[in-house]
């Protein structure tokens, strides 16, 4: 049966307006995944096949598509506030995502909402430690043993990390190719797992919870980084956890 859903969440970033817009618009491979930017006035194309229902930058950006071309969901709804805090130095982010889900309701908001608190806390990682550099995007799911209900736990273990270690505690995890990645845990929960190296952020997504294989996501910022590398050797990595 059909019914809506709205997911709101507010934060405040170490950035200004103008680089949150940056990043909404141009660079959502920094911290989501590459997309088309938004035609700049109302009635433009969006991501997606959405249609552009808000444009006023840097302070507002509103998509919303009647044609999702997902089973499951008939419509979709992207809403972004910005505000300037601190004489501009800072911003304030509220965001909005809406629309109508038709069937699977509860596990098909519960997965968006928790992914919502995950890309989110990324493009404040983004904005914070690698912004306005360019991005090189590689992204990759696991096999079908990957799928699951305890998989993920799986990630954590070939990562090296401890039941216990925490979000904000400095680790060297056992990366691809025997490599050792000096990094933060930038983010964890039974969900999902965030790396963040000198030079990249590396997301691991328990999509095993909602049905879907384990995945990771790769936002490169090195200037020689190979999409493509990166891609295949993670690959390798993931197949191999679940061998």
């Amino acid at each position: 049966m059909s019914k809506e859903f709205e997911i709101v969440r507010e934060f405040e970033v170490d950035a200004s307006p103008e680089e949150v817009w940056e990043a909404i618009t141009n660079a959502t491979g920094a911290y989501l995944w590459p997309m088309d930017p938004p035609e700049p006035h109302i009635g433009g194309r969006a991501a997606f096949g959405s249609t552009v229902t808000a444009y006023d930058p840097p302070h507002r950006l509103t998509v919303r598509s009647e044609d999702v071309g997902f089973s499951v969901q008939s419509v979709n709804q992207l809403d972004h506030t910005i505000e300037a805090r601190d004489e501009g130095r800072r911003a304030w982010v509220r965001y909005v995502h809406s629309g109508i889900f038709t069937d699977d309701w509860d596990n098909q908001y519960d997965g968006a909402a928790k992914h919502t608190d995950f890309y989110l806390h990324t493009l404040r990682e983004y904005l914070t430690h690698f912004a306005p550099r360019p991005v090189t995007f590689a992204q990759l799911q696991g096999p079908e043993a990957s799928q699951t209900a305890d998989a993920f736990t799986a990630v954590g273990r070939a990562l090296g990390l401890a039941e216990d270690t925490a979000a904000g505690t400095r680790v060297r995890a056992h990366g691809p190719e025997g490599q050792t990645l000096d990094a933060v845990l930038d983010f964890r929960n039974p969900c999902f797992i965030g790396l963040r190296t000198e030079n990249a952020l590396i997301r691991f997504f328990g999509r095993n919870h909602w049905g879907a294989p384990v995945g990771i996501s790769v936002h490169d910022f090195a200037p020689d980084a190979d999409a493509k590398a990166t891609e295949a050797a993670w690959q390798h990595w993931l197949d191999g956890v679940y061998a």
